[in-house]
């Protein structure tokens, strides 16, 4: 027989079994199907949902639209941001491991000073000028310099801080500690405890008045007071009590002499520290919600509150609220906001996953976060990702065997 065109011989062609074709490309791609599959797995355990993660996010709009601010971080429990004032892209992140900086916007983070500052870190500011960075860790008070952190000289009441606050001056810190009033007159290298609280008495908020020297706003057994003396004596501001105690007040980046406080759902203001507070429109939607942190725009039409429940924000002046969920961890707790002294309407918000109140009670009885896993559960993922290598070998071996099954049947 003659080939096409008439040209050498043909043989009888050998009957192709279309079953042997079927398997060989099925054994070709199955490899590269399960690559896809694992990978998409991997991406959808690594990708970061908000709700899955607490974190850093940030606005640019006096909080209508927010962005993550710590890419590839997956914290588990951002507990405070600060902005430097000097360098807006200059940030520092207090979490329940430590602290994270980044010099630009939070493209980027690296850990600081991992091997002196350990544990919680719920209090961190910058001064004024930027010039110095304190903070309050689990295990002390330390501050930076031009030469990195150094350990600050502090009272065993200093820690774990609530809050850190400067002063109107560059070195001049005031310090919430879990049992009273700090303050530092020498940069943060030094604390002393402030006399004037009364015994028993707790203070949960402070906030330090801008262009008002020695002149403090605080919450002091669930009521706002007011001190012109740096703490030593109090006077009562006229808000809150054992019905209605003051979960916060705040100061306001616009104007100095301007207060914000909020109680039970409901947020009020008032404009100098002579006057009377006055409701902002109605209660937040969630009335037993605890506010940690309040922003607002010069004119108070515009408020972005935060709270355990949350981000809530307002157009009209609070008369209507919204709950912020789009690009925001949802039924996570957020912690108190900061503002960039250059520019008002950027704002940061912290989220942790874990209740800060389970954060504070572990920070003060000393306790280390990582026992809070189980034998039991560390023994079962253990025993997870050896049966996922196992059957990932057996898989393999089998792919090739069927692979060379194949090839010498052709």
């Amino acid at each position: 027989m003659s080939g096409v065109f008439e040209v050498g011989s043909v043989f009888p062609p050998r009957p192709i079994d279309p079953a042997i074709g079927r398997r060989s490309i099925c054994a070709r791609w199955l490899p590269l199907r399960l690559a896809c599959v694992m990978f998409l797995l991997t991406g959808s355990v690594s990708a970061h949902d908000a709700s899955s993660y607490g974190g850093v996010f940030r606005s640019r709009d006096l909080g209508a639209a927010w962005l993550n601010a710590d890419v590839g971080l997956f914290l588990n429990a951002a507990l405070v941001v600060a902005v430097d004032p000097s360098d807006s892209s200059h940030l520092l992140v207090g979490t329940d491991l430590g602290i994270l900086s980044s010099h630009n916007g939070g493209r980027s983070w690296v850990p600081e000073a991992r091997d002196l500052v350990i544990g919680a870190v719920f209090a961190l500011t910058f001064s004024p000028e930027g010039e110095l960075a304190v903070c309050a860790a689990a295990n002390g008070v330390f501050r930076r310099d031009r030469n990195g952190w150094l350990r600050a000289r502090a009272p065993d009441s200093a820690i774990p801080a609530r809050t850190l606050v400067g002063g109107p001056a560059n070195n001049h810190f005031y310090l919430l500690g879990r049992s009273g009033l700090l303050s530092s007159e020498d940069g943060g290298r030094t604390y002393a405890v402030v006399p004037g609280l009364p015994e028993g008495s707790e203070m949960t908020a402070l906030a330090a008045i801008a262009g008002s020297a020695d002149t403090l706003a605080a919450v002091i057994d669930g009521r706002a007071m007011i001190s012109r003396d740096g703490g030593r004596t109090w006077s009562d501001a006229g808000f809150g009590g054992a019905n209605a105690p003051v979960d916060t007040i705040a100061t306001d980046a616009t104007r100095p002499h301007r207060l914000w406080a909020a109680a039970r759902g409901r947020v009020v203001v008032r404009d100098d520290l002579g006057s009377d507070w006055h409701s902002v429109g109605r209660s937040l939607p969630e009335p037993k919600a605890r506010v940690r942190g309040i922003a607002a725009s010069a004119d108070a039409m515009v408020l972005v509150v935060s709270s355990d429940r949350g981000i809530y924000r307002s157009e009209d002046g609070g008369e209507t609220w919204a709950q912020k969920e789009d690009n925001l961890p949802i039924h996570i707790e957020a912690g108190p906001l900061a503002r960039d002294p250059k520019d008002a309407g950027v704002i940061y918000a912290v989220f942790s996953l874990m209740p800060y109140a389970e954060v504070w009670r572990m920070a003060v009885d000393g306790g280390n976060l990582l026992a809070r896993i189980e034998p039991i559960s560390l023994a079962g993922a253990f025993s997870f990702v050896l049966l996922v290598l196992i059957g990932g070998c057996l898989a393999v071996r089998y792919l090739s065997r069927k692979r060379g099954a194949a090839d010498l049947s052709l």
